[in-house]
């Protein structure tokens, strides 16, 4: 059942089932990128346990390698969740539940992404600088996820929606 928010029923002419297909070919496209990302970023982490350095790691370093590792492990359970639903409701008429499960779920996944990605660039500013550049570093880049992946959504979302679109 589509929300009071979409719209987009009166942009274009299609059906509640052919709004649904598509939706979900949008979230499909978007667990890929995640998907992408968060494969990179956990190869990465993992091949950091085989380097010879890691052993010069201090107990703090390594409880927070595993917090990380942990995270990301997270993040591709959570982004990969709409897709076994699909798999196991397949062919149930449930489009519709799929698809907002699958919103919910990469909006928990962009988080947890999110927190992933500012704590490897901490936890490499940490190892090769020192905790102080690694602050800034993760601070920094917090500011700039926050400033493009929220403030400037919800922007133009209130700009459309004050436009009366």
């Amino acid at each position: 059942m589509p929300s009071p928010a979409d719209n987009t029923s009166r942009q274009r002419d299609e059906t509640p089932a052919e709004r649904y297909d598509r939706n979900w070919i949008e979230v499909l496209q978007e667990l890929r990128v995640l998907q992408t990302g968060t494969q990179i970023l956990t190869g990465f982490l993992l091949a950091l346990a085989f380097q010879p350095a890691f052993a010069d790691l201090t107990d703090g370093q390594r409880v927070f390698y595993l917090v990380l590792i942990v995270l990301s492990g997270v993040s591709a359970v959570i982004a990969l969740a709409p897709v076994a639903l699909h798999r196991i409701v397949f062919r149930e008429g449930m489009k519709g539940d799929i698809v907002a499960y699958g919103h919910a779920a990469l909006m928990i996944a962009l988080v947890i992404v999110s927190a992933l990605l500012i704590g490897v660039v901490g936890f490499v500013f940490d190892v090769v600088v020192d905790d102080r550049a690694a602050w800034t570093a993760a601070v920094l880049l917090a500011l700039a996820v926050a400033v493009l992946w929220v403030v400037i959504p919800l922007v133009m979302r209130a700009r459309r929606k004050g436009a009366g679109s």
